[in-house]
């Protein structure tokens, strides 16, 4: 069985993942987040799930969700890099290795333009510099073996489809459902061999485009 922690267990794309593995006989999940009042009550009362309720910015709440855990599952929201810096730092000392961490595109300017120039104004300097810190941080730290999963602009579209880049690719597409996400999070948290070590963008094929395009 693998016991993994989700970090942001509220989050649109985690509770996908939730529901995907309700009651399943071979993932235990610890659900962390800051107003566990909020997760459905199926997902609460399942047989393999323990809700822990606290904030990813301390540090020994974190080290406490995630002790004991074979994998870590991070879809969090706010500004990345103290948050991160407790991730890593929490599974260092408890000695767990696996990571699954979601954040948007551009991490390595790998965005094709005119899109790319897009992104960097839409979102700002700030952000995107927060983002890639956060990001190095994880890349730069030898005792973890992550995936960093770079999503596209994030659609509610009830459809499995995407294609996947390298971090030394180019970016391909502009938009990628959340459906999409949580299939190849489900996926890794089955076969945690897969995607060892790997910066993968993710987007729906035929969305390329200037602007996101939603189709």
């Amino acid at each position: 069985m693998t016991k993994v922690t989700i970090l942001g267990a509220n989050g649109q794309i985690a509770r996908l993942v939730e529901q995907h593995f309700i009651n399943h006989a071979d993932v235990q999940m610890n659900l962390f987040a800051r107003d566990t009042d909020r997760l459905p009550s199926d997902i609460q009362n399942a047989m393999n799930t323990e809700i822990i309720e606290g904030d990813v910015n301390h540090y020994h709440a974190v080290f406490e969700a995630i002790a004991e855990s074979d994998m870590v599952y991070a879809n969090l929201g706010g500004q990345f890099t103290p948050m991160v810096r407790n991730i890593v730092k929490a599974m260092n000392e408890a000695n767990v290795t696996r990571l699954i961490y979601v954040t948007g595109l551009g991490l390595y300017h790998e965005v094709p333009d005119p899109f790319g120039t897009w992104l960097e104004q839409s979102v700002g300097h700030a952000v995107m510099e927060d983002t890639r810190t956060a990001a190095q941080l994880i890349e730069n730290n030898l005792a973890i073996d992550y995936t960093i999963i770079r999503a596209a602009y994030m659609s509610n579209n009830d459809m499995i489809d995407y294609e996947l880049t390298n971090g030394d690719e180019p970016f391909k597409g502009t938009t990628i459902s959340r459906a999409s996400i949580a299939n190849l999070i489900e996926e890794i948290i089955l076969h945690p061999n897969e995607h060892k070590n790997e910066s993968l963008g993710i987007s729906q094929p035929g969305t390329d485009g200037d602007t996101p395009i939603y189709k």
